[in-house]
């Protein structure tokens, strides 16, 4: 939290024109950064170094299903995430509420209906990344693998749509741009985009028409993706070997 309103705070003193904006940008920004380092590290304490410590000799122990074991460890990490969610975005709203009560800019934060929807699609964009380092939990040999696969997957997530647009507005950044996108275009049939959850351009300019025109379609992609994950995240435990 502290975080937060020293980036927030700091921001808003670059801008003289749009000082809340400014700060709503770089606070969203930090809590998209923030909350996926934090899931991931309660991810590996609550599920990967319960096997790697051989905690699960007696927590297996109990007459319980092992899904039970994943799906309430998920459950955890995801309500306690999403909390978090919500305590940082009051705290923000209300930093960029005091910051515009200094100067009343021309495009006002929209702090209503559609900071709530841009709230809700960092939420879902956190619930799929708890789901990845869920299954990578189950399947790593190593608690490092769940730290470094879970940012890479959103890394790649997050970015690929971005490549491809710039990509395709501009075929001068690279030699071969034709190539270069189909290959990266590959990513959009296996890889949710994480980049396109990313809508804070909606409370940032108050412009709901701003939200891309897809996005019921983009809301069920992922959260079916997220249930694919947990989905094959039981499979593999259940085929767990314990030594």
């Amino acid at each position: 939290m502290l975080v937060l309103a020293l980036v927030a705070l700091s921001a808003a003193q670059f801008s003289g024109h749009q000082p809340a904006t400014v700060a709503m940008d770089m606070g969203l920004s930090v809590i998209r950064l923030l909350l996926p380092t934090v899931l991931i590290l309660m991810t590996q304490e609550l599920l990967s170094r319960e096997f790697e410590r051989r905690y699960f000799l007696n927590t297996l122990s109990y007459p319980h299903p092992r899904h039970s074991l994943l799906l309430g460890r998920f459950m955890a990490v995801a309500l306690l995430t999403l909390g978090l969610l919500l305590l940082l975005a009051g705290m923000l709203a209300l930093l960029v509420w005091l910051i515009g009560q200094g100067y009343a800019q021309g495009t006002p934060v929209a702090l209503g209906f559609h900071y709530l929807i841009t709230i809700a699609f960092i939420g879902l964009d956190l619930l799929l990344l708890t789901a990845v380092a869920t299954l990578l939990s189950v399947i790593a040999s190593t608690p490092s693998f769940v730290l470094i696969g879970t940012f890479g997957f959103m890394l790649i997530a997050r970015s690929f749509s971005a490549v491809l647009d710039l990509l395709t507005s501009n075929a001068t950044v690279v030699s071969d741009a034709d190539g270069y996108r189909s290959g990266v275009g590959l990513l959009s049939y296996m890889l949710p985009d994480l980049g396109a959850l990313d809508v804070r351009a909606i409370t940032l300019y108050a412009r709901i028409d701003l939200l891309p025109a897809d996005w019921p379609w983009l809301v069920l992609s992922n959260l079916t993706y997220t249930v694919g994950l947990l989905a094959l995240a039981v499979w593999a435990l259940q085929r767990k070997r314990f030594a």
